[in-house]
């Protein structure tokens, strides 16, 4: 089985890359305003519980194939079936994936497009001295004005697919090296301005006091959804980072550092932005324009607020954009393993992501009253069903096809953890991470 030519050019490289996939609009835009929604605390308790029993089980997995392979998704899941004498049609789980990163990308870039235009906003003070009347007046212009989405968006996407076509060590591991750092710096100094706010310990007690009362069967279904979406698990896109993986890195450790970061960034965001929205006597549950409309509103009449309103959309745009870069890489791998050169593949997903983009930005103008399936616009389609279903329908063959197909001996080289550790992994995924999986995809059917 051939190799790929390029690796990561150290552990740590490895794991920035992994948490700059799945550090991004989940953690700082979804969860906020999901957890807003499902009682703080209560729902919080349930997330960790899933990230541990379905969503760690299941990056591993997905990665490891990818190391087993040591090529792009499409090409290491054929080669891995070949192994094992099964149909060759698994391979094409490769091309669902990367579909599915392609639908994602292409909301994902017209939503960090407007991180663009808010950090521009505060920094220019548009928000000093606003009414909640005029932000909330603004936000809505602004989504009316296709002109303004699609410049935020083609900018947007220009600074994601040039680092991805530099490659792997001149692009994205550069990059991530640079940005994940400076990530958690601004996050810490953002939490240590909301531990000088009046919410400070009321944030605290929401977050992290549970109300058992608020555990309810939709609270856990959104914690195990949120799990799932937030890890950047479903897609292949770990697949092809494992690819890329050093033969020394312990990949157990890998995941597990990988899920400490990410929680750690939403519960770091969590705290900066509730603290100021109960500062501000706000409601949490104000849904996903809690980022947009009431973080301006509540800012904009604190002390120093201007500032570090910008620093938080700062720090917005840098997670979405090191997201944006690393899911972007798999869709370049799998192209790159069709034969096209990096530069041809960057410019064919870059024009492509950019045109299906273009539908998402018309959604709050012109095809705003076009709404083709279940009474959604494109924008909510391509929202809610790839990360809703697709997600969860690909994290459960690739869990399927690690724990129950691959060759025993291959996975268990691949996940480096001996027989025990394979074993144990194993038992899990095909025994709780599996049924929790299919849990997740009928709750995002119905």
């Amino acid at each position: 089985m051939s190799e790929t030519l390029e690796r990561w050019g150290s552990k740590r490289a490895f794991i920035l890359a992994i948490s700059g996939a799945a550090v991004g609009l989940g953690n700082i835009w979804r969860f906020p305003y999901v957890a807003g929604e499902n009682g703080g605390a209560a729902f919080l308790l349930i997330y960790v519980a899933f990230v541990l029993l379905l969503g760690i089980p299941v990056m591993m997995a997905e990665i490891l194939i990818g190391r087993a392979g040591r090529r792009g998704p499409l090409q290491a899941l054929g080669a891995l079936a070949a192994e094992a004498g099964v149909s060759m049609h698994w391979r094409w789980l490769g091309l669902f994936g990367a579909f599915t990163v392609f639908c994602i990308l292409s909301f994902y870039s017209v939503v960090s497009g407007w991180s663009i235009e808010f950090l521009v906003a505060s920094i220019n003070g548009q928000f000093n001295g606003a009414t909640a009347a005029e932000i909330g007046a603004g936000f809505d212009a602004f989504l009316a004005s296709p002109g303004l989405l699609i410049f935020n968006h083609s900018l947007f996407l220009f600074m994601t697919m040039t680092v991805v076509a530099a490659g792997v060590a001149k692009g994205l591991e550069r990059l991530n090296n640079l940005l994940m750092p400076l990530l958690y710096v601004l996050l810490l100094l953002l939490a240590g301005y909301a531990a000088t706010t009046e919410g400070f310990s009321t944030a605290l007690t929401w977050l992290f006091l549970p109300s058992f009362e608020a555990i309810t069967p939709t609270v856990v279904l959104h914690a195990m959804g949120h799990a799932f979406f937030t890890l950047a698990v479903g897609a292949c896109a770990l697949m092809a980072y494992g690819a890329y993986m050093p033969e020394e890195q312990s990949l157990p450790k890998a995941a597990f550092a990988v899920a400490v970061l990410d929680i750690s960034v939403a519960l770091l965001a969590g705290i900066a932005i509730f603290s100021v929205v109960f500062a501000q006597g706000m409601d949490p549950a104000e849904g996903p324009g809690l980022m947009f409309v009431t973080l301006p509103i509540a800012f904009s009449e604190l002390p120093g607020g201007a500032f570090w309103l910008s620093v938080f959309f700062l720090l917005l745009l840098l997670a979405t954009w090191t997201s944006a870069i690393n899911l972007a890489e798999p869709m370049v791998a799998t192209l790159q393993g069709l034969g096209l050169r990096r530069s041809m593949a960057t410019a064919i997903i870059a024009l492509s992501v950019w045109l299906m983009g273009l539908l998402s930005a018309f959604s709050f103008s012109t095809l705003a009253e076009f709404q083709p399936l279940f009474g959604r616009n494109i924008f909510e389609l391509v929202s809610s069903i790839p990360p809703d279903i697709f997600l969860p329908l690909g994290g459960l063959m690739i869990a399927t096809f690690a724990a129950w197909i691959m060759p025993q001996k291959r996975a268990m080289k691949a996940l480096g953890a001996g027989e025990s550790g394979y074993l144990l992994w194993r038992n899990i995924v095909r025994w709780v991470s599996i049924p929790l999986t299919f849990i997740v995809l009928l709750s995002g059917l119905l």
